[in-house]
């Protein structure tokens, strides 16, 4: 097992035929929400999917295109395709999986919920399809159709919500104690495999991996020690990199699946800032940080009409830069409900498409709460990884924020307002986050170490990997992911 030259492998192996070199020296190109045609970008809009694709291959078969937009309209077919394995629900599916609670299910009940984007669809090539988790989404969602689901479930606990019920308190008087803001160290040893299904490349062909792996520049996570991987050569981006990989590469076997594996030992800690507000100094403007984590970041980061009015609503006559966290956070907490989350590669527009569906998961929340801190003027930054909470590992998303006299602090829009009477409880994850966490991502949407040829499964965040290999790139559907946690002290 070693940590090799990058240039061995990678230049070596895969810049193979003069095609690949070329994509690969516009690997860094935007991948637009739209093409430079309007018939396609009208047929993309409508749903009609097969007749943009028509359309798309009649262009790309011309000779006066170049190599960039061959690249990104291929990637607006890959796109489409994405779509339709995330909406892929008829009506029958819906029907079926409603009659449980509602047997008197009816057309105009389907309809009301479309409407009030409770039931998510789209049409596509004129046919209505449902978002392969509409129903769960439909009782997350919708006020009165959770509390039908509970009169006829009953009510279900959340686990996490009964841990985090019990340590928070804890945690936050172990730091009160300590008098540090890195307090309750937690070790762990994990496991993290990611298995390519059999046959999904030719026999011989090499697979290309990149694992997520741990930062090593924040002092909530420390003592990270690489135990084993599956593999004799491998590369570890440095943390340079605001995405931070572990890469490998095997060949596949015939009827066989591809397995990669990687072990490593890591300590966190709970990060807990006791804020002041009124001790919070005013920002210096004119600094290269304030410039850079207020702007805004197309696509994602926009300062619509939208959020302009919406952050006059919230915000008020409020000056004071903690409060006004405090106010977005509390808005999106109960306006925004918890929902599962569509691909993000096929969203145009993360923050305003949480706004007009009203609801997102952790990162679409968090995004939109960056969106409204940056235009009020509050430095903040995208952070993201896993949560590792016993019995509730998941990847997952938060950000951080800038408070000059404390720095950057934690936030996690998507954890929310604690039920407590203590407001250091009730509002904990607003400049504080708990001990069960593996940072991966200092950043969204960036380039990965060694450099990816085609598109990426997932354009922005990076917590599953990803594959690739000469004849493209694996997507989700091709590939499985598992992450074991054993929880050591």
């Amino acid at each position: 097992m070693k940590n090799i030259n990058p240039l061995r492998l990678f230049y070596n192996r895969i810049l193979i035929g003069k095609l690949l070199i070329i994509i690969a020296l516009f690997f860094g190109v935007l991948l637009n929400a739209q093409t430079k045609y309007p018939e396609i970008n009208k047929q993309i809009k409508a749903g009609n999917f097969s007749k943009a694709e028509r359309l798309i291959n009649d262009v790309l078969s011309g000779d006066k295109i170049n190599t960039v937009e061959k690249y990104d309209l291929n990637f607006q077919i890959d796109k489409m395709h994405r779509i339709k394995l995330d909406f892929n629900k008829t009506d029958e599916d819906i029907n079926s999986a409603l009659k449980k609670y509602y047997p008197n299910l009816n057309k105009k009940m389907i309809e009301s919920w479309e409407a009030d984007k409770s039931l998510e669809m789209k049409f596509i090539n004129g046919k209505k399809y449902f978002f392969r988790n509409a129903v769960p989404n439909l009782f997350r969602i919708n006020l009165l159709a959770k509390k039908h689901k509970k009169e006829v479930d009953g009510i279900i606990v959340d686990p996490l919500k009964v841990f985090l019920k019990a340590h928070i308190p804890e945690w936050i008087n172990e730091s009160r104690k300590s008098k540090k803001v890195f307090a309750n160290p937690v070790t762990m040893k994990i496991t993290y495999t990611l298995t390519v299904d059999s046959n999904a490349v030719p026999a011989g062909e090499v697979i290309r991996c990149w694992l997520p792996y741990p930062r090593e520049d924040f002092k909530r996570q420390t003592d990270i020690k690489l135990l084993a991987v599956n593999a004799k050569e491998y590369i570890v981006a440095s943390d340079s990199n605001p995405q931070r990989t572990l890469y490998m590469e095997k060949t596949s076997q015939k009827g066989k699946p591809t397995v990669f594996q990687i072990q490593y030992k890591i300590t966190d800690y709970s990060e807990i800032h006791n804020i002041d507000p009124q001790k919070i100094k005013p920002y210096d403007s004119t600094s290269d940080l304030f410039k850079e984590y207020t702007s805004e970041r197309p696509p994602h980061i926009v300062f619509t009409n939208q959020i302009k009015e919406l952050s006059k609503k919230i915000i008020g006559n409020e000056k004071n830069p903690y409060e006004k966290i405090k106010k977005i956070y509390t808005w999106i907490n109960e306006n925004i409900p918890w929902a599962s989350a569509r691909e993000y590669s096929t969203i145009n527009n993360i923050s305003s498409y949480c706004l007009n569906n009203k609801h997102g998961d952790c990162g679409i929340v968090t995004l939109t709460f960056m969106t409204l801190a940056r235009y009020n003027g509050i430095p903040c930054r995208w952070q993201s990884g896993w949560m590792l909470h016993p019995g509730q590992v998941n990847l997952h998303d938060w950000c951080e924020v800038y408070l000059n006299g404390y720095g950057w602090v934690p936030l996690d829009q998507s954890f929310g307002i604690q039920n407590s009477d203590d407001p250091k409880v009730e509002y904990f994850y607003v400049g504080g986050i708990d001990p069960y966490r593996l940072i991966v991502n200092d950043d969204y949407g960036k380039s990965l170490f060694p450099a990816k040829i085609y598109p990426r499964s997932e354009t922005n965040d990076f917590q599953r990997g990803e594959v690739e290999w000469r004849g493209g790139n694996l997507y989700f559907n091709k590939w499985d992911y598992k992450m074991d946690v054993q929880y050591l002290k």
